[in-house]
């Protein structure tokens, strides 16, 4: 296991008892992010770094009974917490990498991907496989529930210019990995870059 997964896997682990506790208020802007993708019954969606599956009930809701929702995060803690929240019902939870994940080419119809993309060892590579995975035309929305500045804010840092998640940054990279931006939005209470899989 590389360095990164291990300082991943130690920072989430450490928290993921009281993760939901410290974010008590999260749910309703996971639930409006994942109405805004336009998800439809039947619908295979990936929760790429589900962490403690806040989003899967959403996810669920939206591709309906027929639909798949999968969950899938590097921390064995974090989806224990998912477990105990009884979120394992609204999708198959898979201890994996993102970077190499366990399904076949072109089969997902959107990733949904919270907190995730700033956690990315290999920001392209790690895109890239997230496009392998996803039909052409299909959705990534990459996901905050709350802003750049208001996250850098709570975290007691200055933003860069160099920070991936800005507008000019992250539009290069997921044009480089096989996805055209098709919205973004940086508020103080969201977060959400939506691109469209190319090819």
């Amino acid at each position: 296991m590389s360095d990164d997964h291990t300082h991943v896997q130690e920072f989430f682990g450490s928290r993921a008892a009281d993760w939901d506790r410290r974010f008590p208020d999260d749910g309703s802007a996971y639930t409006a992010a994942v109405a805004g993708l336009g998800l439809r019954e039947g619908d295979r969606v990936l929760d790429a770094g589900c962490g403690t599956g806040r989003a899967l009930p959403p996810l669920r809701a939206a591709v309906g009974p027929s639909g798949l929702v999968v969950g899938a995060d590097l921390t064995p803690a974090m989806l224990e917490a998912a477990v105990r929240a009884g979120r394992d019902r609204d999708g198959r939870l898979l201890l994996t990498d993102v970077a190499a994940l366990p399904l076949r080419s072109r089969t997902l119809d959107a990733v949904f991907a919270a907190g995730l993309v700033a956690h990315l060892p290999d920001p392209a590579g790690n895109l890239r496989e997230l496009a392998r995975v996803v039909r052409p035309g299909g959705v990534l929305a990459l996901f905050h529930p709350i802003g750049r500045t208001a996250l850098a804010a709570r975290q007691g840092r200055r933003l860069t210019p160099d920070d991936l998640r800005a507008e000019a940054n992250l539009r290069p990279l997921l044009a480089g990995s096989g996805w055209a931006m098709t919205a973004y939005v940086d508020e103080d209470d969201r977060f959400l870059a939506v691109a469209t899989r190319t090819g």
